[in-house]
């Protein structure tokens, strides 16, 4: 009977366990999930958070998303970091164009920017302020922050939005 008793009363633990679990990533996937959606509207508002602060999603497993938050912080930027195993999803649904994902997306001053883009070329799209949804630097290219120690030699950046894709830089 003692048995009987304590194996129910596991059985209900685990139970109870595994649903505060499910409960608990469901309201981290809602947070995830919502996230991004309302930094869309903030872009689309021209809502600026703050130039020098910026939220990155990455895949926790990638070592050179960490490299290129680092590279922003020597930078001056404050880096918010979220694991995001779908930041692919995550990008296409704030407007990412799906042949230009880099290997991240960060949001930056109301622009959304996918993959390793050099501080010279962020720092110029909050300058200018154009009417696109951001820019994107497709791949994961040798020659950027993050992948090597400093930019070198040119880099393709592409900007996109409601007008389309269109190139940004070519330096």
């Amino acid at each position: 009977m003692l048995r009987t008793t304590l194996l129910g009363l596991l059985a209900a633990s685990a139970a109870a366990v595994a649903t505060v679990a499910m409960a608990g990533a469901t309201l981290a996937q809602t947070a995830q999930d919502t996230a991004p959606a309302a930094n869309a509207q903030d872009a689309a508002s021209g809502q600026d958070s703050g130039a020098r602060q910026v939220t990155i999603w990455r895949d926790p497993g990638c070592g050179c998303c960490d490299t290129y938050a680092d590279y922003l912080e020597r930078n001056g930027y404050e880096v918010t970091r979220i694991d995001d195993r779908d930041f692919d999803k995550t990008s296409i649904s704030v407007g990412v164009p799906e042949q230009g994902l880099g290997c991240h997306l960060t949001k930056l001053g109301g622009y959304f920017v996918s993959g390793l883009v050099p501080v010279e070329i962020l720092e110029r799209v909050v300058a200018e302020t154009p009417d696109i949804t951001g820019i994107t630097l497709p791949g994961m290219p040798r020659n950027a922050p993050g992948m090597a120690p400093e930019k070198y030699g040119t880099l393709r950046t592409y900007a996109f939005g409601p007008d389309g894709i269109s190139l940004y830089s070519d330096e």
